[in-house]
């Protein structure tokens, strides 16, 4: 399954809601205000094991108009709007936390 996460963790607790429900073959695509938490700080260590695992993505054009993609976690993985698409048709079920 593929879970969306479009708000901050600074301004939302959906990613940590996310983390606590997804199971061990879900990925979560960062997107919008989302990619946020995508940079290197406090609260990307949430996302550490799942990054780790490749189930980790954001979205490259909202990344590069954050201007924060210098600042990404590593083994957070890139995807354009086209690998968005593949994620959806890969994963079959898309949920979006928002």
């Amino acid at each position: 399954m593929l879970h969306t996460v479009n708000k901050s963790s600074f301004e939302r607790n959906s990613l940590q809601s996310c983390i606590n429900t997804i199971d061990d073959t879900s990925v979560i695509l960062l997107i919008e205000d989302g990619v946020i938490s995508a940079a290197n700080n406090a609260n990307s260590s949430m996302l550490t094991d799942l990054a780790s695992q490749g189930r980790v993505y954001a979205l490259k054009g909202d990344v590069e108009a954050r201007g924060i993609s210098s600042k990404v976690a590593n083994n957070i993985k890139l995807v354009d709007y086209a690998g968005f698409v593949d994620l959806v048709v890969e994963h079959g079920t898309a949920v979006s936390w928002v």
